[in-house]
């Protein structure tokens, strides 16, 4: 029987064994590789995806519990790289090996869309579920720090939004363009 769900936005249905983890149907079935395999048992982090939001280990996670559920994964957090964390992570120069960081990025937004302004100690908590064997925590840290002031300065609104409304608004009431 074909498991339905959601996957970056996208329907998927798949025909796979109920309990197959669902990281294997991200890698092998629908061919997103982004996720990696780590431990396989849902304690390096290195595996996560959020599902409705939430992070979530897929290393652990049988596809059957994702019907119907939207399921976000390092592919799907930005087509571009733009993503505050993403952004974030590029300025800092995060990666070392690089391996365990899109796990690291799905949980740091997963925990900045909770907390946009965490402290040291919140995101410690936040990320002491992945494990990074090349040691960057420090920059880890610094790069959610970033992702919050990014993400704040992109909703922070500009001082002339609205201003060509206004304009607008104006010359109606003096009978001409502005």
């Amino acid at each position: 029987m074909a498991i339905q769900f959601i996957v970056n936005g996208k329907p998927q249905s798949v025909d796979v064994p109920p309990n197959m983890p669902l990281l294997w149907v991200l890698r092998d079935t629908l061919g997103m590789t982004g996720t990696k395999f780590g431990c396989g048992m849902a304690l390096c982090g290195a595996c996560t995806v959020h599902i409705d939001g939430e992070a979530t280990r897929s290393c652990v996670t049988p596809v059957s519990s994702v019907a119907g559920k939207k399921i976000t994964t390092i592919e799907g957090l930005s087509p571009d790289r733009s993503h505050p964390v993403q952004r974030a992570w590029i300025e800092v120069d995060v990666p070392q090996c690089g391996y365990c960081q899109s796990g690291q990025i799905m949980s740091a937004a997963s925990l900045l869309a909770q907390n946009p302004k965490p402290s040291d100690s919140e995101i410690d908590a936040a990320m002491k579920g992945n494990i990074c064997r090349c040691g960057t925590y420090q920059r880890i840290r610094e790069a959610v720090h970033r992702a919050a002031e990014l993400h704040k300065a992109s909703a922070m609104p500009s001082r002339l939004d609205g201003a060509e409304d206004a304009l607008d608004e104006l010359a109606a009431k003096v009978g001409g363009a502005v």
